[in-house]
This record gives structure tokens, sequence and C-alpha cells, in this order.
């Protein structure tokens, strides 16, 4: 199957004109006339997942694996060590980012994986006004998330409403109308503005909030016609016990 025939189908999917302007989505390595042999879902893409690829293999990933302004290429380093392999073994890259945070990826999260009811939805922000016990919040991102354990800015017993940005969603918080506020990679400059504002936070994960892209992705490819395999990246965090 061409790479063009692909890109064509996941632009009607998720256009990637909704992209935000410092975003960088759409095709990262490759060249539209390409033969793709097989497509693989993951959010990220890492050595292991290249080094494990077939020749001709398309990744369709999350993160755009370039991002910032390249000015050289010192295949020491990352980005430019993976881009070498890519090359290499005729790998193809391409990233659904904020396009696919704006029309799938937040809804699938706060409706399918939370089982929240969405009330309303703006860019990034999903949110129900329900009122809910803190505690059964925290059970709930616990089993669905699998989270042994989350940070909290200004806890409170009960909220009224929640809001759900995957990702890194902070910098959002003055859009949120809701008491509570679910988002991952939380600063601590955040949270002195979350308390200001007597927000409640949750830090998520930004790997664990946004992991299910796989999931959605595979849903709405896998009646092309070529191979669609999951290969979930490796969340880059650990979490060790220091007691």
């Amino acid at each position: 199957m061409k790479l063009q025939e692909i890109y064509a189908t996941l632009n009607e999917i998720s256009p990637f004109e909704l992209q935000e302007k410092w975003d960088n989505s759409g095709l990262l390595v490759g060249n539209m006339q390409s033969d793709i042999e097989e497509i693989v879902l993951s959010l990220d893409i890492d050595e292991e997942l290249i080094a494990n690829a077939k020749e001709g293999t398309l990744f369709i990933v999350h993160h755009p694996l370039i991002f910032s302004k390249l000015a050289a290429l010192n295949f020491v380093y990352y980005p430019a060590n993976l881009l070498a392999q890519m090359v290499k073994k005729d790998i193809s890259l391409i990233a659904m980012h904020t396009n696919f945070d704006k029309t799938h990826l937040n809804k699938y999260v706060f409706e399918e994986v939370l089982g929240l009811e969405l009330e309303s939805q703006s860019d990034f922000i999903c949110a129900t006004g329900k009122r809910f016990k803190s505690k059964d919040i925290l059970a709930l991102l616990g089993e669905k998330l699998s989270l042994d354990c989350c940070r909290v800015v200004n806890y409170k017993d009960e909220v009224e409403g929640i809001s759900l940005t995957t990702g890194a969603g902070a910098s959002l918080i003055e859009s949120v109308e809701t008491e509570c506020f679910l988002t991952g990679d939380i600063k601590y400059h955040d949270a002195m503005k979350a308390m200001s504002e007597n927000k409640m936070l949750i830090d998520i994960g930004h790997f664990e909030s946004e992991q299910f892209f796989v999931d959605v992705m595979f849903d709405l490819l896998n009646s092309m016609p070529i191979s669609v395999i999951i290969a979930q990246s490796k969340n880059p965090f650990e979490t060790f016990s220091i007691k």
C-alpha cells in the first residue's frame, strides 16, 4: 500500500490542518510514493521498536520525533540517532499529535476509559459538571490508568465537575471551569496557580493518560488492506519506593 494512500486516510480521520501552530504532526520520515509493508502503532518511537521493525514499516505515533528545530544531525544524540536507524531500514514515520488530541484522544479517555459523561468539549478540554467524591475519582484513576499513586494539588473531599486534558495540559488551567482538573506533567507553578484559584489538580501522568492512542488508532485502521499492529513504546519513567 502506498504511503500516500495511508496518509490520505489519516487526514480524513483527523485532519492535519487542525494541529497547533507549534506542533509538527504529519509525515516526518519517508516518501509518499513508498510501498508500505506494515503499519506499527505506538505512542512514541524508540530504538527497540526500530530494531524489531521490518524494512518498509510505517510507524504511526502520537508524539513527533522531530519537534523543535534541528540545527544539526549528530547521530550520537537523540533524535538524530533514531532518524539514522530509520533511514537505513527504510522506515517511515507519521505523527498525529494535537490534531488527534482534538478529534479523538481526549474524548476517548474521558468517555471510554474513565467512563465519564461528556457534557462539554473545547479543543483540548473534556468536562462534566457532575459532583464527585475525590476518593472515588482517585480510585477510578488508579484502576483505569494503572496508577499506583498520583500527585494532588488542593485536595477537596468533593468537587463540582471534572475536566480532563491528556498529556501536558496544565497551561490550560485558566480555561477550566470545573473544580477538578485531570492532566499530566503538572509543574510547581501550575500547582501554585491552581491553589490561588481554588482548583483541585490531579497529575495523571503523560504516558499514563495518552497510552490509549494505540487503541483508538487500531480501531480506526484495522479494516485497512494492510497489516496493522500495536507495539507500544515504554514509559520512560519508573516509580521506586524510597521508604
